[in-house]
């Protein structure tokens, strides 16, 4: 990772191990053409529990969890709020959820976090676009400059739409020195938005990141797990393909000790 080692305390006294999925509402997708052949699953929620319960399975290591393209509650889940359906499958004692997108009753899309750690605040922010529907999920563990910000993004297909969203995203990063920002951002770490938000936040760029899309031959790191410089990357990995067009990415981060965010952590 490209880390500034002058700006890490080598003194960690937490590591959080860290997973961002995007979903795609429990739907699986092994080939390009089962986009048109098999488009009558996406809107009906034919074997997409049992998608979500092997998702579960995997989800136990993790202490949190970002989630886009995670359902609601509408017909193409079984009416089932996805995030909260995960949360409670994985044993997560808390769990957030925005919901951005809706077409009439077929789908609702979300952006979900699932947290082992009790998080002091919770905002939701909509992400600027011509077209409505996209948002970030904003959480706080801790207080004052020794937080940490965990932001949840899925941001738009069109690059001048995401340097917008990108832009707004490091406005609400102004002030958090210690910052995650998690998901399905849809374009590689050298595209010129991705460099702006670099050359004017914390954030640092990954040297190798690892490839997630598609999920049956992956060729396109797009989804991304992007740490202040004040935070430590000590493994940034993909997961098997479980559910979904995208592979699951992980990440361990080690904070300095100045954060104490295992108070947080609910008593056992």
């Amino acid at each position: 990772m490209n880390q500034d080692p002058a700006a890490i305390d080598e003194a960690t006294s937490t590591t959080l191990r860290v997973l961002s999925c995007n979903i795609l509402a429990g739907g699986s997708v092994k080939r390009y053409r089962e986009y048109v052949t098999q488009s009558w699953k996406h809107v009906l929620p034919t074997g997409k529990r049992a998608n979500l319960d092997g998702l579960a399975g995997m989800l136990g290591e993790f202490d949190l969890v970002a989630l886009q393209e995670a359902d609601a509650g509408s017909l193409r889940s079984g009416f089932l709020n996805q995030t909260e359906y995960l949360a409670e499958s994985a044993g997560f004692p808390y769990w957030s959820h925005q919901p951005n997108r809706k077409v009439a009753k077929v789908a609702a899309s979300s952006n979900g976090l699932l947290s082992r750690l009790k998080p002091d605040e919770v905002l939701d922010y909509p992400l600027p676009g011509r077209i409505r529907g996209r948002g970030v999920l904003w959480a706080r563990y801790g207080k004052g400059e020794q937080s940490l910000v965990v932001l949840v993004a899925h941001l738009a297909l069109g690059p001048q739409a995401r340097a917008h969203q990108l832009g707004y995203i490091t406005e609400l990063l102004e002030g958090h020195p210690n910052a995650l920002l998690i998901g399905d951002l849809n374009t590689p770490i050298e595209s010129p938005e991705l460099r702006s938000l670099f050359a004017r936040t914390s954030l640092q760029a990954p040297t190798q990141p690892p490839k997630t899309f598609p999920s049956w031959a992956p060729n396109r790191a797009i989804d991304h797990i992007l740490a202040s410089s004040s935070l430590k990357v000590d493994e940034l990995r993909t997961l098997p393909h479980l559910v979904s067009d995208h592979l699951p990415i992980a990440a361990t981060i080690s904070l300095p000790s100045a954060l104490k965010l295992s108070d947080s952590r609910p008593a056992s």
